[in-house]
């Protein structure tokens, strides 16, 4: 009923799910006449019945929807009897019956919300479906007490891990880190492709008539040290060709206020303001026209606001004054983003509201994330120019070089398939098949199959090629593995180098900030604790965990322990439990520290401090 692989990371792994392929949620049906048809097959009301005949152990209670209508002597009879009536359409096809022989019950429901899936009727281990029906439907082994069978294995999966080929052949986790990527997947490709190596699933769906990625020429070779880790080294020719080339929308808003007596309105810009080249891309409305180019600090939109929204409200319209008002786009220096659309709509409150969709063409550069369907995700670690890159007897230079040591660990042996059966696919002009468990049905290629393929059109049978250095020009000393695998481009992440001297603090705490919007300091943590106090430096981890962070200088009482204060008119300094300031003593600490104490003392926990001389 549910995809075994289909969960999200972290804390709502196992408990978010998604349903099978062919799986749907039944819907409520009228239970008057499934309560008379029980009748009919004999169950009794067990108001009509004698206290021997309730406790009577051959017979069994009959529910329907979590209601008792009574009793039956012969219940296997009573399911037998309900189920063929459901097979040939009396009662709802959805109605589930179901015989516990431990608690003596018989269940029968036909309310909503539970989950059904198609399968194969078998008496007594034979196949309903004859001789003629079963040409595309090879049934495993079936024994005489087998009931139903699946009709398809890949069925158990659901829609996004059927998109995976060969998922049968990967380590389990993989498939699910696949799954948790698909939702990542926001970008509009320039030129998405199908991919070569497709599944029944794919076809199903409808995925390959709106392909999401492309399909990667990929040798797996070690080159340059860019490639530790899961990086990827990438050919510029093939980013310059549109490999990975994607468009970005970004959506922008402006409102314009209703205020009493009067609103805000749209201003006509004039050309010979003082930034007039910020207000090129104006229209005469003072919206910015669609399909203009704007950059960085460029006017998107112009209006003017009222000077004091109150006084207007009791002036005469020709009397308001107004300031004029700008919004500028803000982005990345030297990007040319396009205004895409313009829309003008109202708000919740009734103001009109202006939406902006900026629209912006994004090549792969360094730092950008790519993903197989397997799993295996990698930054682009550099681009190279593919005069550098290695190239095979044919002249076929890769798009991207994934390093081996991506294999092993993690043993997507699936992924080697799918370069296989990608490349037999490009040779002889056929889509391969990798539907799960679909080798002994047809709906998956053999690994046999794709082999011979490959042989019959002149390359080796294990997918491997002779490939000569492009610096050098001389043969490498391996065979290379290469050939077509399908990639998908994932979210770019925005910049994420920061740093910071002396910034912004927190009111309570007096810490510095978090984060790189809040311009957050760097955080050492309990861990980065352990490794300073192992390694000895004492004055480090004083400097990064009091100095730069919150240093306060308190006032403590010698003779009771606790904090007093300063008290600035009269310059001198008291403790408030003693009420006098003879045993006072400055010291630092962490203002975080004092907040503690405070707090403790709060909560009627009095910690004292004990000062050494």
């Amino acid at each position: 009923m549910l995809c075994p692989c289909d969960t999200p990371e972290g804390e709502a792994c196992g408990l978010v799910k998604n349903l099978a392929l062919m799986t749907h949620v039944t819907t409520d049906e009228d239970e008057t006449p499934i309560t008379s048809l029980c009748y009919c097959l004999g169950v009794e009301e067990m108001s009509l019945l004698s206290g021997e005949e309730l406790h009577s152990p051959n017979s069994f209670l009959i529910i329907l929807n979590g209601l008792i209508l009574g009793k039956h002597k012969r219940p296997q009879m009573f399911a037998n009897g309900m189920r063929t009536l459901r097979r040939a359409g009396k009662v709802g096809d959805f109605v589930s019956i179901y015989v516990n022989e431990k608690q003596r019950c018989v269940y029968i429901a036909s309310d909503g919300g539970r989950v059904c899936r198609p399968l194969v009727i078998a008496d007594n281990g034979v196949s309903r479906i004859k001789h003629h029906h079963m040409k595309e439907l090879k049934v495993g082994e079936a024994t005489s007490e087998t009931t139903h069978i699946e009709i398809e294995p890949f069925t158990i999966l659901g829609v996004c891990a059927g998109l995976i080929p060969f998922p049968h052949h990967n380590q389990s986790p993989r498939n699910t880190y696949q799954l948790t990527r698909m939702d990542t997947l926001i970008y509009l490709l320039s030129y998405p492709q199908r991919p070569l190596l497709t599944t029944r699933t794919i076809e199903l769906v409808g995925y390959d008539k709106l392909g999401a990625g492309q399909n990667a020429t990929v040798a797996v070779m070690s080159y340059s040290g860019y490639d530790i880790e899961d990086a990827i080294v990438m050919n510029k020719s093939s980013l310059d060709r549109g490999f990975g080339r994607c468009i970005v929308m970004k959506k922008m808003s402006a409102v314009l206020q209703k205020y009493e007596g009067s609103c805000d309105q749209f201003s006509t810009p004039s050309k010979s303001q003082y930034d007039a080249e910020k207000i090129q891309i104006l229209d005469k409305d003072g919206l910015a026209s669609p399909g203009e180019i704007i950059r960085h600090q460029d006017v998107y939109l112009q209006k003017e606001c009222p000077i004091d929204p109150k006084t207007a409200a009791k002036s005469h319209p020709s009397q308001i004054k107004y300031r004029t008002s700008k919004q500028t786009y803000k982005g990345a220096e030297g990007e040319t983003p396009v205004v895409d659309r313009v829309a003008l709509c109202s708000d919740r409150r009734n103001n009109l509201c202006v939406k902006f969709m900026i629209r912006h063409t994004r090549r792969p550069e360094v730092g950008d994330k790519f993903s197989s369907r397997h799993g295996q995700k990698g930054v682009c670690g550099t681009i190279i120019q593919q005069e550098d890159f290695p190239f095979s007897e044919r002249g076929i230079c890769p798009d991207l070089i994934m390093n081996p040591h991506g294999f092993p660990s993690r043993m997507t042996v699936g992924k080697m398939i799918e370069l296989l059966g990608s490349k037999a696919g490009v040779s002889c002009g056929k889509f391969h098949y990798g539907s799960a468990f679909g080798e002994p049905s047809g709906h998956a290629d053999k690994v046999e199959d794709i082999s011979e393929t490959l042989v019959k059109h002149g390359f080796c049978y294990n997918g491997k090629d002779f490939l000569y250095s492009g610096i050098t020009g001389t043969p490498l000393q391996a065979y290379i593995f290469m050939g077509p695998i399908y990639y998908q481009k994932l979210k770019h992440m925005e910049l994420l180098m920061h740093a910071r001297g002396m910034g912004p603090r927190q009111l309570i705490t007096r810490q510095p900030t978090e984060g790189r919007s809040r311009n957050g300091g760097l955080r050492v943590g309990e861990m980065e604790r352990d490794c300073l106090i192992a390694y000895g430096t004492s004055n480090l981890i004083y400097e990064r965990l009091m100095i730069s962070s919150d240093p306060f200088e308190a006032q403590v009482c010698r003779k009771c322990g606790l904090l007093g204060y300063i008290n600035y008119q009269t310059k001198t300094r008291l403790c408030s439990t003693c009420k006098n300031g003879d045993n006072m003593s400055s010291m630092k600490l962490p203002y975080a520290c004092k907040l503690l104490f405070q707090e403790l003392q709060s909560m009627n926990i009095v910690p004292r401090l004990q000062l050494a001389d």
